[in-house]
């Protein structure tokens, strides 16, 4: 007989430890399990363990190390990514996320596998449509996890059913790029219809969600990395690879394929369910454009409208290393430990206000790199003398002003100076083991309450995992690739209006490129990157540079004094070095390989039937 692992309390442990000798021993139910049997029978254990399925998501977006920190967005700190190295291989996998694991994946696959079984007929009362509805979750469950390993490894075996001990074959081969889109969104489509209606707590699935990961799903396979013929124009690796069906269509009309992509995310704004202020006709004013994007990455302020499947956290009961997120990520002067840094190539992508790019060689930028660039700059990145939270009490003292530190100073009398190292450099005086390496961190996702500077208080930032604009940008992709640039620019605008940016006007190959830096600024650390830059196929000129940092350096002006520093040009003239990293912390380069990352070695020891991926 199956049993469910619960938690008990130690005393009910301690209660059972004298057992008598009796004839039914064997026959006696464990206290701390409940029978597979008794779960399916009641309504609230059927409730419980379909939720736990939700536990593969995990911390999403705000893990410590943020899904960025393997492309041209971020560094991680505390160690080197074996992906940016390009060093990956079946035995060495590198640091790769729990929401891409592949035993982790299965596990949660199986465990709605088991669920969709025993809800096909469920033994508790299903008037009110409760078993469809979790049957509804588990479908779409199913499908978020099929997706994490197909857009990572391509395709992966699809297995539909629980398997038990008297399986006469535990090994499956894997099934085609295609066949796991069409297993997945016949899951979504399942999803949809049994969800469609249902009004359920937050961070449930809903008809919603299913019908915008169906949207990502659907752009993902029309896209040049999934088209064959395509694909192996660009890349030698794949053009060599025997099984080329593995990882994307060999074949098929791919006009229709952009369409299905556009019909998916143009059925979720339909919905007219989702949105954020997405009904403007004209740029709103930097300052309100600042807090709009905050808003929607707090999901606060009516910018949770723009939520559609999120994770939550609760601050007081529970422990999710997604609510440490400020402690992971606050610069070290405030004893964060800056764990995922942004780096040069991220902020050079943020655009002036006028709309224009922003040039190291013109020299109004190169003197004031950090003035007039796009709102959402402001909202997201944590740089040299931007205003943040008050000090904790060991640096209030130093910097009463609460602004960012990450330059190297002098203070005194100009003539007769003493250096001074910023609080938020690997030279601080608070703490140096966690300081940046790239001269920024991030403030996006991070609570700005000034009360929240603790870095032993969590917050209650939700991890967004899909979010509408997500959908705007697939259906306005969709859009150029069947020819229609005036339908995309009109969607594309509406996202800048909202930040306060100005109209697009550009079309063909331009307007791509303007789309793909839009997409990258506004999802920024929301896992997005890591696979756009793949499935375009730019990362070899994306991914395959060397990630940039900032060195900042304040001279003091003649006649001027300066005992506590602040960030002040009246009294400093800055200077500002974009420099490459150094190779000894990372050596990015890049091979067409990492298009998709490898099976694991156990995971091909296991099972005979699965064939590696091209180039390992």
């Amino acid at each position: 007989m199956n049993y469910i692992v619960k938690c008990l309390s130690f005393g009910l442990f301690l209660g059972v430890t004298m057992v008598g000798c009796n004839a039914d021993f064997l026959n006696t139910q464990p206290l701390d399990k409940v029978s597979a049997d008794a779960v399916w029978a009641d309504q609230a254990l059927s409730e419980a363990f379909v939720t736990d399925v939700y536990n593969g998501l995990r911390d999403g977006i705000l893990s410590q190390m943020n899904f960025d920190c393997q492309t041209d967005n971020a560094l991680y700190s505390f160690g080197k990514q074996a992906v940016n190295e390009a060093t990956v291989s079946p035995s060495n996998l590198g640091d790769i996320p729990v929401m891409t694991e592949w035993s982790a994946m299965y596990a949660r696959i199986r465990a709605a596998n088991i669920a969709l079984s025993n809800l096909a007929k469920p033994k508790f009362d299903n008037t009110t449509g409760i078993a469809d509805r979790m049957k509804g979750e588990m479908y779409f469950l199913r499908a978020y996890y099929y997706n994490q390993l197909l857009r990572y490894h391509g395709g992966v075996p699809i297995i539909n059913k629980p398997y038990t001990l008297i399986e006469p074959d535990f090994t499956v081969a894997r099934n085609t790029y295609e066949e796991c889109v069409n297993a997945i969104v016949s899951d979504l489509d399942s999803a949809a219809i049994l969800l469609k209606g249902k009004t359920l707590a937050s961070g449930r699935a809903t008809q919603g969600a299913a019908l915008a990961l169906k949207s990502r799903v659907l752009l993902y396979a029309a896209s040049d990395l999934h088209d064959i013929p395509t694909a192996k124009a660009k890349s030698s690796v794949i053009a060599a690879f025997s099984k080329p069906e593995l990882l994307g269509y060999v074949s098929g009309d791919r006009t229709a394929r952009w369409q299905k992509a556009k019909d998916a995310a143009k059925a979720v704004i339909d919905l007219n369910q989702y949105g954020y202020k997405l009904n403007l006709t004209a740029p709103v004013t930097a300052a309100e454009g600042q807090q709009n994007y905050i808003n929607l990455y707090l999901s606060r302020n009516g910018g949770e409208a723009d939520g559609i499947f999120l994770k939550y956290y609760i601050r007081v009961s529970a422990d999710d290393w997604g609510s440490w997120y400020p402690r992971n990520n606050m610069p070290n002067g405030y004893h964060g430990w800056t764990s995922s840094e942004p780096t040069q190539n991220l902020v050079d992508g943020y655009e002036m206000m006028d709309g224009s790019k922003f040039n190291w060689s013109n020299p109004a930028h190169a003197s004031a790199p950090y003035e007039n660039r796009d709102p959402r700059f402001y909202a997201s990145i944590l740089y040299d003398g931007a205003q943040w939270k008050p000090r904790t009490p060991d640096g209030a003292g130093i910097d009463p002003a609460g602004q960012i530190q990450m330059g190297f100073y002098e203070v005194g009398t100009a003539g007769a100076t003493t250096p001074y190292n910023g609080l938020d450099t690997r030279n601080s005086t608070i703490e140096n083991w966690n300081g940046s390496w790239t001269g920024y961190s991030v403030r996006k996702f991070m609570d700005p309450d000034p009360t929240l500077v603790d870095q032993n208080i969590r917050q209650e930032v939700p991890s967004i995992q899909i979010r509408f604009t997500e959908v705007v940008f697939n259906y306005a992709e969709a859009c150029m690739a069947l020819g229609q640039d005036a339908e995309a620019k009109t969607w594309l605008n509406k996202i800048r209006f909202r930040v306060g940016m100005p109209a697009i006007t550009e079309s063909g190959a331009a307007l791509v490129t303007r789309y793909q830096n839009e997409r990258n600024i506004e999802m920024l650390f929301e896992e997005q990157r890591f696979y756009d830059v793949r499935r375009w196929m730019i990362a070899p000129a994306t991914l395959g540079k060397q990630a940039q940092i900032i060195v900042i350096t304040g001279k003091l002006k003649p006649g001027k004094t300066v005992t506590t520093y602040k960030y002040n040009k009246d009294n400093y003239t800055y200077s500002y070095s974009v420099q490459d990293l150094g190779t000894g912390k990372e050596n990015r380069r890049w091979n067409d390989n990492i298009y998709f990352m490898p099976i694991s070695r156990d995971e091909i020891n296991r099972n005979s039937k699965l064939v590696q991926n091209p180039g390992y």
